[in-house]
């Protein structure tokens, strides 16, 4: 993204974090906030145990029940407000409400569970909200190339698709950078050639 001469202005955008259980939601917020972000976890509990399957995240003992929030400051005048969504359907009825008023949306996959990101994307295609697929790169592994990814989901090719660590701050700053461009270039004009 380049810098641009500020205007005194600052704007703000708010941007909603996607994707299905156990995805790396919280942490991305986490990872890149400039405050302490406002997380919803909760102690998974047995009455999940049916609901919530845990089999691809073994070790996860919490899960969002309402959102998450952060902020970030991408430039010395456009601050991102981040609104990560639950991931289990149970919570789905609430994905409305976060993205009123959206720019755009990330939706993370992890390539293991692909699945699980069919009903995210399908929600902002919907909606004609514009995203891009982040692919979370478990244990710093990616799994499957980008392009594989794109054709597994059927992602048309004006959609960015890439990877990210959701645990690194640099990392999942750029994703932001990019969806904030990839929502740029939606609204400029297009280049109308002369009659």
């Amino acid at each position: 993204m380049t810098h641009r001469p500020s205007s005194g202005r600052v704007t703000s955008a708010k941007i909603v974090i996607a994707g299905g259980f156990g995805v790396g939601k919280t942490t991305l917020v986490g990872s890149v906030s400039e405050i302490t972000p406002l997380t919803t976890e909760a102690i998974m509990t047995s009455a999940g145990v049916g609901v919530d399957d845990t089999r691809q995240v073994p070790g996860k003992t919490t899960t969002t029940v309402a959102m998450d929030f952060g902020r970030i400051s991408i430039d010395h005048d456009l601050i991102l407000y981040l609104f990560g969504t639950p991931g289990q359907t149970r919570f789905w009825f609430m994905w409305d409400e976060l993205v009123r008023g959206a720019i755009g949306a990330v939706v993370m996959v992890d390539t293991r569970r692909l699945a699980d990101c069919f009903a995210a994307i399908d929600f902002f295609e919907h909606r004609r909200l514009p995203y891009l697929v982040a692919i979370n790169c478990f244990d710093g592994v990616q799994y499957h190339d980008a392009n594989d990814v794109r054709e597994a989901l059927a992602i048309p090719p004006d959609i960015p698709v890439l990877s990210c660590d959701a645990r690194t701050r640099e990392s999942t700053k750029q994703v932001l950078i990019a969806l904030v461009e990839h929502v740029l270039s939606l609204r400029r004009p297009h280049a109308t050639s002369p009659a």
